[in-house]
């Protein structure tokens, strides 16, 4: 029997490899959980540490942007904005439907879906990023959007972007979706300076947001991209083709019908800015007043009145302050046509044959324009061709000028002949300025001279229009406020009040021959005043002196109640006693005030004795509309604002009201025909600065006119000639349509006598009847007697000429 060899059989070896990739595996899990525990414990610190430090979301849930500080008139016309950025906040109800929409198709679709970040549009821009191999694509949500422009900075670092992840989940989770949308709508820069989406409207359409079209809603969503790039006024056909892109994803996602959609491609988009923008302008001419109200709450507020949304509420009233604005200008544009033409702004070598090319001609004027640009009505432009019988002159390319009138062309014919100096000469290459006449233009010279005018209601001294030079975009020094310069005639009728209530009456004679001191009587040198053209009458009534202006009358009233008193009393009017010397020449204005210190003055006239303070600012209110400040300003018959006896106002009133008549102002009647006119042109020496102050008894007005550097306006240029027509061209509108007001009645102790007033302690026959005059008058006599007695060698010093300074009037106040 066989034996068979039983051999096992052959077994495989352990899987080495098999169980060293399990162990590889279960090692690489445990190294990864490990890993991942650490990453959690590390998220967790960081979030731990990071979370706390987040910024509180008060800001958000009690939004207060930086809204600029904003003026109005009192009829709520908006004339000044400070502050970097410009916003009108609304509230989500008040954005229009169609505004959302462009906004969410052009950044975040899924808005409403999404916790704050959008996953999918992650994982989408990450695609899209690797294929092209560039960021072309963002996944950045509003939300985000929102925590970066609150609270985060721009810089790109990673611990920045991991802030701005928890900073979203914390608004998600803290704030509804509507309330974050409406954040963002109002937040974002839109460039322009223009800060959410009510502004941008404002901005690039000139409207509301609620009116924009769904054409212009897509290119205000299309801004926020890069808004320095994407604005249509710095780049259209960029705007254009965002616009495009914006309609077209609104449309993909149902937000735009078909129909909808082909009428916005079709819509042709209008840029215009709106009054009241950077852009834009303002609808009143109210820089002056903007700015006086800045530099008055600037001193509350300090740096922080520009960003509180502060709304500063003036007194000023917006027809009457463009009254007022175009009134001066006129003024001033008309003297400037009288004087002499100084010749062209300069003069430029202007390349041959330049007109035939206009993108080189434009290029060229706008080099000009930026040195030269335009002021309101006076428009920049450079001769083509000058000859005396035409003067051709380039706006640009397209806008040539061709004067030919022979009675525009007289004004500077001058500067047209062959035998005037080069640099007076107008001719080809000359910049020039254009000013509208009628239907044609005139060349006319940028004004030197300058300009104020204020007018104020009497009763409370409310500001209601203030103009304080020609141009203040050429200079901003407010010359209502700022400007001390003399005052000529224009203080007579406060010397004549002071006068009233020491015997003197309107009827009372006052030699008018010429008035002559010796140095040894003054002290210094001799002085002998003159009247205005030197014309000398041998006696006039106070009355007839008032309404001639007659220097020699005023200044022997000065003498009799003594210079002494004459200043105690004018400070009872508001002027500056410190500017007001205690001599004879401060009857003739020799003194310094400013526009609005006269203004105020004359009030007390027109309100019955009572001092009223000018005032600028009604009220301040915050962004939410609380009144923050109010004023509350003295008004006429408040008892302890009486200044003068009722008796004597209401004599000046009626001798005032004769100047406006048939003395030195009789133009006012005659051009504006009413009956409650009053008030007093003033002239200085050698017509430096020519003044008219006015008033009727609800408008009190002055107007100024003069050089910043004293010097002359002319040997015939008087208050009547050049201030007068300034006040007379505001009153035509300001008293358009309002009734004549009756005078206030008689106050008791004034006596009527043969038709002149008298006070019932001066009656006839006690009153002073003559100063100067060789016939005896008790009460003459001793007035002159006590004048001589107030002051060193017998009462007369002559003051040195005072000029103008820039010492800024205190009477302004809340």
């Amino acid at each position: 029997m066989s034996q068979t060899k039983n051999t096992p059989s052959k077994k495989s070896p352990p899987a080495k490899h098999g169980s060293a990739f399990l162990r590889f595996i279960v090692k690489s899990a445990v190294l990864l959980g490990g890993f991942a525990l650490c990453g959690v414990l590390l998220g967790g610190m960081a979030l731990a540490l990071a979370w706390p430090n987040l910024p509180d979301l008060h800001a958000m849930t009690d939004y207060r942007p930086r809204v600029p500080l904003r003026i109005f008139t009192a009829d709520r016309v908006l004339i000044g904005e400070f502050g970097e950025e410009r916003r009108n906040v609304l509230r989500f109800n008040e954005i229009p439907d169609v505004m959302k929409s462009a906004v969410l198709a052009a950044e975040d679709d899924r808005f409403y879906q999404h916790g704050g970040i959008d996953w999918q549009g992650v994982v989408r821009a990450g695609v899209t990023n690797l294929v092209n191999m560039s960021k072309t694509q963002g996944a950045s949500t509003i939300t985000m959007q929102v925590a970066r422009n609150f609270y985060l900075s721009s810089e790109k670092t990673y611990s920045r972007k991991f802030y701005e992840l928890l900073l979203t989940f914390k608004i998600e989770a803290s704030l509804g979706k509507d309330q974050i949308l409406e954040l963002y709508m109002n937040q974002i820069y839109l460039g322009h300076r223009a800060y959410g989406f009510a502004a941008a409207a404002r901005t690039y359409f000139g409207k509301p947001l609620a009116e924009v079209t769904p054409a212009e809603a897509a290119m205000l969503a299309g801004i926020p991209k890069a808004p320095s790039r994407f604005n249509p006024i710095s780049n259209r056909p960029r705007a254009e083709l965002r616009q495009r892109y914006v309609l077209g994803r609104m449309q993909s996602l149902g937000y735009l019908t078909e129909p909808e959609y082909k009428t916005a491609m079709a819509q042709p988009i209008v840029i215009k800015s709106a009054e009241g923008t950077p852009a834009g302008g303002y609808a009143v001419h109210g820089e002056y007043v903007a700015e006086l109200a800045r530099q008055l709450l600037y001193n509350v507020y300090q740096d922080n009145v520009y960003s509180r949304g502060i709304n500063i509420y003036t007194t000023v009233q917006s027809k009457d302050q463009e009254s007022a604005y175009r009134a001066l200008r006129d003024g001033v544009i008309d003297y400037t046509r009288r004087a002499p033409y100084p010749g062209p702004e300069e003069q430029l070598e202007m390349p041959a044959g330049v007109e035939k090319d206009p993108q080189a001609l434009d290029d060229f004027l706008d080099g000009v324009f930026e040195k030269f640009p335009d002021s309101g009505d006076l428009l920049t432009g450079v001769v083509l061709s000058a000859s005396p019988n035409e003067i051709k002159v380039a706006r640009s390319s397209r806008e040539i000028v061709s004067i030919t009138d022979k009675k525009i062309l007289g004004i500077v014919a001058r500067a047209l002949g062959d035998k005037v100096k080069p640099e007076m000469r107008i001719k080809r290459g000359s910049v020039v300025y254009l000013h509208q006449v009628g239907e044609g233009w005139e060349v006319i010279n940028m004004p030197s001279v300058q300009a104020a005018f204020v007018s104020l209601t009497p009763q409370d001294g409310a500001i209601r229009s203030l103009v304080g030079g020609f141009d203040f975009y050429r200079g901003n020094f407010n010359r209502v406020t700022q400007a001390w310069r003399q005052p000529g005639s224009n203080i007579k009728p406060f010397i004549y009040a002071a006068s009233l209530e020491r015997g003197l009456t309107p009827a009372t004679q006052i030699s008018d021959q010429p008035f002559s001191l010796t140095a040894a009587q003054t002290g210094s040198k001799a002085w002998s005043p003159k009247n205005y053209g030197n014309q000398y009458e041998p006696m006039l009534t106070m009355r007839q002196g008032l309404y001639k202006s007659k220097n020699m009358v005023t200044i022997r009233i000065m003498q009799a109640i003594g210079p002494q008193y004459a200043q105690d009393y004018l400070t009872r009017f508001g002027f500056d006693k410190s500017r007001q010397p205690p001599v004879l020449p401060m009857a003739l204005g020799a003194g310094a005030v400013t526009p609005l210190q006269l203004a105020g003055a004359y009030a007390v006239f027109a309100n019955g004795g009572y001092r009223i303070t000018p005032y600028l600012i009604d009220r301040v209110t915050d962004s939410s509309g609380k009144v923050l400040m109010q004023s509350k300003p003295v008004v006429a018959g408040d008892a302890s604002a009486r200044a003068i006896d009722a008796r004597t106002a209401y004599v000046m009133d009626d001798m005032l009201r004769g100047v406006a008549t048939s003395g030195t102002a009789a133009r006012a009647r005659a051009i504006l025909k009413r009956n409650d006119l009053a008030g007093k042109t003033g002239t200085t020496n050698e017509s430096v600065d020519a003044w008219f102050s006015g008033y009727t008894p609800a408008l009190v007005a002055t107007a100024w006119l003069g050089y910043d550097q004293p010097k002359s306006l002319g040997s015939r240029e008087t208050g009547g000639g050049v201030a007068l027509p300034i006040w007379l061209e505001y009153m035509q509108d300001a008293l358009k349509g309002v009734p004549e007001e009756t005078r206030r009645p008689r106050p008791e102790g004034l006596l009527v006598d043969g038709g002149e007033l008298y006070f019932a302690e001066f009656p006839p026959g006690q009153a002073v009847a003559r100063l100067g005059l060789p016939v005896n008058d008790s009460l003459g006599d001793f007035l002159s007697t006590l004048g001589e007695s107030q002051s060193p060698r017998g009462g007369v010093t002559v003051a040195p000429t005072m000029r103008g300074d820039s010492q800024m009037s205190q009477n302004l106040q809340f």
